[in-house]
């Protein structure tokens, strides 16, 4: 998202949520009262206008690695079992 925007202090104390979304998002908000600015909220990572740390992403970016599964002693099963096992337990249709 970026940008910048600014918020009245009526606005933040009545919707903190919706002003610290934007934030999130990567928003800098400026805090008004009386049509007079008295603070900037800023995404972590930012300073004087400059990211500072790693950029914000609203999804996953790091991948998820490889799967340690453990194991339970149980019986090594193939796609077709495990497939079979799946539609008697209504997982998949067919």
């Amino acid at each position: 998202m970026g940008g910048h925007r600014e918020v009245p202090l009526r606005e933040l104390n009545q919707q903190t949520s919706r002003v610290m979304a934007r934030v999130e998002a990567g928003e800098t908000v400026t805090i008004t009262k009386d049509g007079v600015p008295i603070g900037d909220i800023v995404p972590h990572g930012v300073r004087d206008g400059v990211r500072t740390g790693p950029p914000m992403y609203a999804f996953r970016t790091d991948p998820m690695g490889p799967l340690d599964l453990p194991d339970l002693g149980g019986p090594a099963l193939g796609d077709d079992e495990i497939d079979e096992t799946l539609r008697g337990m209504g997982g998949l249709d067919g």
